[in-house]
């Protein structure tokens, strides 16, 4: 089996299994239950949460659990709006954000607010000068994503917030870093961020738990009514086991980024070149080391539709996908604002690697390719 598909999901380190498992035997209580099975339970937490906010350079009071990406990133949209979005009504964005910033915003345009879409230039690249020149005194909120998770982009982030910091300190500013927290580096200081959406099944940890880091000062209006967990901001019980597993994953590789960064650029490095002595052969992420993240590499295989090269993939045990896993094989209008033709959009593969990605593996995956052109070329 090769899996190539880590963009959507890793798969869990054993020591995550194994730390999650300890709280679902030995630290089950309720971390809001006030004898010693709940503290333990809450000392699990307490320990996940300074884990992941050292790795980001922040303090433990800043980080809130929550259910996952999807979640952070809607309170933040969501929460952020109802807070500051009673007089300003203009929200920036870029047009190639995830389905769960971009189906909230949408919502939010649907209730009332301005949400402006900034495009890539003619290279596929988003330059800082367009986001800047759209935001004014009417402008409440920035939400930019760091990594775009389909073709491995990276959005200049850190130039935006810093010049809108500097010019409009009001406005506030959130990002989704889950295709770059723990692949390339996160930090606060970095970034200027007010909030950040992080997911823990990116990492090899396990689906169900993320966070929202919150910058000291930043007022939310909760998603959910109930009880005084994470500040009242995100009431329910907590998943123990999970938190704890996210923070395992987090500690497991928060040291070897630049070592992981270097070996992976390798492996796309390798693959690039392989697939520019095949024919017919479309690349869609940007090449450049500056302008991308070596954890993802989109190509389309002209004249074969995704879902069917995925398939033909799939019986050889090579499993890649066509592009985000939330749109379910739906187009998601990304590669159209890279100005992909519709044609090649429709026939594109995202590889996206790990660490434990071989080139042997690549070599494979190549070849079955190349099988494939020859084999499935004709069928529509």
């Amino acid at each position: 089996m090769i899996y190539l598909d880590n963009a959507a999901t890793t798969k869990p380190a054993e020591s995550v299994i194994r730390r999650a498992g300890e709280c679902l035997t030995e630290h089950f209580g309720n971390p809001s239950s006030l004898h010693k099975f709940g503290l333990n339970a809450q000392l699990c937490m307490d320990e996940a949460r300074k884990i992941i906010s050292g790795s980001l350079g922040a303090e433990p009071d800043n980080i809130l659990f929550t259910s996952g990406a999807t979640e952070s990133s809607n309170l933040a949209l969501r929460g952020s709006a109802s807070a500051y979005g009673k007089r300003k009504k203009k929200i920036i964005t870029s047009a190639v954000e995830h389905a769960s910033v971009r189906s909230t915003l949408d919502t939010l345009e649907q209730q009332g607010f301005e949400v402006i879409r900034i495009l890539p230039d003619e290279n596929g690249r988003f330059q800082a000068e367009d986001f800047i020149r759209a935001v004014d005194e009417n402008t409440f909120l920035i939400s930019m994503m760091l990594v775009e998770n389909e073709t491995g982009r990276i959005l200049p982030v850190p130039e935006v917030f810093r010049r809108v910091r500097k010019k409009y300190p009001d406005v506030i500013l959130h990002c989704d870093a889950v295709q770059a927290y723990m692949k390339i580096p996160v930090k606060t200081k970095d970034l200027q961020a007010d909030l950040i959406s992080l997911s823990a099944h990116k990492i090899h940890g396990i689906k169900g738990v993320g966070a929202l880091y919150i910058r000291k000062g930043v007022r939310l209006t909760p998603l959910l009514t109930g009880g005084k967990q994470e500040k009242s901001i995100r009431p329910g019980t907590e998943s123990v086991p999970l938190i704890a597993g996210f923070g395992e994953a987090v500690r497991l590789m928060q040291n070897t980024i630049p070592e992981r960064l270097e070996a992976v650029q390798t492996k796309k490095d390798y693959l690039l070149n392989l697939l520019s002595n095949m024919p017919e052969i479309s690349i869609n992420s940007d090449t450049d080391k500056n302008y991308s993240s070596p954890y993802i590499l989109n190509f389309s295989v002209k004249g074969i539709r995704s879902e069917i090269m995925l398939h033909y993939l799939e019986q050889k045990e090579i499993y890649v996908s066509s592009g985000s896993a939330c749109s379910k094989g739906a187009k998601s209008g990304v590669l159209s604002a890279y100005h992909v033709p519709d044609n090649l959009a429709d026939c594109a593969v995202r590889v996206s690697f790990s660490e434990e990605t071989s080139l042997q593996e690549l070599d494979t995956l190549v070849q079955a390719i190349a099988e494939g052109q020859k084999n499935l070329i004709h069928k529509k």
